[in-house]
C-alpha cells in the first residue's frame, strides 16, 4: 500500500465541508461496477480512494478498479483509439480573472497602448486568426479549438460593445478595445474569422460566454445562438475545473459558480451545439469533490445527451500561483491519474468517450491510460500554449505517424475521428504515409514533415504556418 496521503494537499490546510468519507465498502462498490450498475457518489469515492477504510492508495485494489474499467471500455467502444486532426488558436492571453491554477494569462493592463511593461503575451486580430486557420485547413485539419483569456476589450458584438460603453458599472471588466495595442475584434468577428470553409469550430467555454453577456440581461441561449449563427459548432467544457463552489472559492474566486457553468452548458445544448466536458484535478480538492463533479457531468448528460467526451486534466502545478504561494505541494500522483480515468469510465455510464491527454500525462503514461478506461488520445494540436506556460514538459504537436506507431505498439487500432465522433476512419498501419482524410481539405498527406513534429520549439503564433 502506498503510504502517501490520498490527496496532494495535507489534510487540514483547507477546511472543506465535502470530505471523502462514506458508509459504503470498496468491495460493494467494485461489485456494482463489475455488474454495470449505475454508481452512487459513495461508490465512486470508494473506488477513487481504493477504500475509505484505510489511508493511502491500495495498489492491489487500484489494479482491480483499472481492470474493471478497461473491460467496460472494451465492451462500450471496442479496441479503437481515436484522435482528431486539429489546431489550437488561442486568441489572447490578456486576462484579469486571477485564477490561481493558471499561468496562461497575462495581466490585461500590460496590453494597453500606454503600458511600458514587458510581457510574453499576445492578442490576435480576427484577420490573423483567419489566416492561421486557413493555412492549417490546407494542411488537412478537421477542427480549430479556441480558448482564450477574458480580454477586457472583447464584447460579443457591436451591440454588446455599445451596452458596455454606456454602462457606468465598475464591475464589468471592460475597457474600450481601442485602448489596447491590438484590437481583438468581437467574439462574433473572431468566430466568423475562424469559420473557414468546413473547418469545425470548437470554442466559447461557459466562462467566455459569461464574458460575452456581462452587463446585459441576455440569456445564455441568446449568446450561444448568436455564436452559432457566426459559425460556432461545439463548445468546450473547460472552465469547469472542479464543480464545487467551496473549491472554486479557493482556486478561481473570480469565475462563475458551478450552477452557472451548468446553466451555460445546458443553454449551448438547447441551441443545438455539441459539448465536451472536463475536470481539472490534483490541486486543493479531494476525491469526494472529484466524484461529485462526475455526478454533475452525468446529470447534465442525462438532461442534454449533448456531451461527446469527458477529459480529465491533471493539474500541472509548476509556475502557477497555487504552487508559488505554497498552497499546493505538487500535482496528482500517477496512481490518482489512473484512478481518475478509470472511475470516470465507470461512473459516466452515459458518456461514451474518455480522453487521455498526452499533453498532461506525456506519451508513456498517456498510453497507459488507454488500458485504464480511456479510448481517445486527443488531437494533433498544431499549437498548445496553456500547458506549456504552466511548465508542462511535453510536445506541442503530434503527427499521424506518431499516433499510428504508438497506438499499434500497445495493441490497439488507430482511428481518425471528427470532433463529434460521428465520423471515424480506421487507419491501416501497413499503408503509409499517414495523414488526415476527414478534414475539408485533407487528402491523406502528412500534416507537416516528420522533422517538424512534437520536438518543435517554434512559437505558437507561427506553428500553423510552418
Amino acid at each position: 500500500m502506498e503510504d502517501a496521503a490520498r490527496t496532494n494537499v495535507p489534510r487540514g490546510r483547507f477546511d472543506f465541508e465535502c470530505v471523502p468519507e462514506t458508509d459504503q465498502s470498496f468491495e460493494n462498490a467494485l461489485r456494482k461496477a463489475e455488474d454495470g450498475e449505475r454508481l452512487t457518489v459513495a461508490d465512486g469515492v470508494e473506488l477513487m480512494t481504493t477504500g475509505t477504510d484505510s489511508g493511502g492508495i491500495d495498489l492491489a485494489r487500484k489494479e482491480r478498479v483499472l481492470e474493471v474499467a478497461d473491460r467496460r471500455r472494451a465492451e462500450e467502444v471496442g479496441e479503437g483509439v481515436t484522435f482528431v486532426a486539429n489546431l489550437n488558436n488561442n486568441v489572447t492571453t490578456a486576462c484579469n480573472t486571477g485564477c490561481l491554477f493558471c499561468n496562461f494569462k497575462n495581466t490585461a493592463q500590460n496590453f494597453e497602448e500606454e503600458s511600458d511593461e514587458d510581457h510574453a503575451g499576445f492578442t490576435k486580430t480576427p484577420e490573423e486568426s483567419r489566416e492561421i486557420v486557413s493555412s492549417a485547413r490546407e494542411m488537412g485539419i478537421y477542427e480549430v479549438t479556441s480558448v482564450s483569456g477574458l480580454h477586457p476589450g472583447l464584447a460579443l458584438d457591436d451591440e454588446h460593445e455599445e451596452i458596455l460603453e454606456a454602462s457606468d458599472r465598475g464591475d464589468l471588466n471592460y475597457k474600450a478595445p481601442e485602448k489596447y495595442e491590438t484590437h481583438p475584434g468581437t467574439y462574433l468577428e473572431q468566430m466568423e474569422a475562424m469559420d473557414v470553409e468546413g473547418v469545425h469550430l470548437h470554442s466559447m467555454t461557459p466562462e467566455e460566454a459569461y464574458h460575452a453577456r456581462r452587463g446585459t440581461d441576455w440569456s445564455y441561449e441568446e449568446v450561444y445562438g448568436r455564436l452559432k449563427d457566426a459559425g460556432l459548432d461545439s463548445v468546450p467544457g473547460t472552465a469547469a475545473e472542479i464543480l464545487s463552489d467551496e473549491v472554486r472559492s479557493v482556486i478561481c474566486p473570480g469565475k462563475i459558480g458551478s450552477d452557472e457553468w451548468v446553466e451555460a452548458m445546458e443553454a449551448a445544448a438547447a441551441v443545438g451545439l455539441d459539448l465536451t466536458s472536463t475536470i481539472m484535478y490534483g490541486h486543493v480538492e479531494n476525491e469526494a469533490h472529484r466524484v461529485k463533479h462526475l455526478k454533475r457531468i452525468r446529470d447534465l448528460q442525462d438532461r442534454t445527451e449533448a456531451i461527446t467526451e469527458f477529459v480529465p486534466l491533471s493539474f500541472v502545478h509548476h509556475d502557477t500561483p497555487l504552487h508559488n504561494r505554497g498552497m499546493v505541494d505538487g500535482g496528482a500522483t500517477v496512481h490518482e491519474d489512473e484512478l481518475m480515468i478509470a472511475v470516470s469510465r465507470l461512473f459516466l455510464d452515459n458518456v461514451e468517450n474518455i480522453q487521455s491527454s498526452w499533453v498532461k500525462y506525456g506519451d508513456e503514461q498517456g498510453l497507459k491510460m488507454l488500458s485504464c478506461g480511456a479510448n481517445d488520445f486527443m488531437g494533433t494540436i498544431l499549437s498548445e500554449e496553456i500547458t506549456k506556460r504552466a511548465g508542462g514538459e511535453f510536445g506541442e504537436f503530434r503527427s499521424f505517424a506518431e499516433y499510428v506507431e504508438m497506438i499499434t505498439a500497445v495493441g490497439r487500432v488507430p482511428v481518425e475521428r471528427s470532433t463529434d465522433y460521428r465520423q471515424r476512419r480506421e487507419i491501416d498501419p501497413e499503408n503509409p504515409p499517414f495523414g488526415p482524410e476527414l478534414g475539408p481539405a485533407a487528402d491523406g498527406t502528412p500534416l507537416v514533415p516528420e522533422t517538424d513534429s512534437s520536438e518543435s520549439d517554434a512559437p505558437t503564433e507561427t506553428l500553423a504556418d510552418d
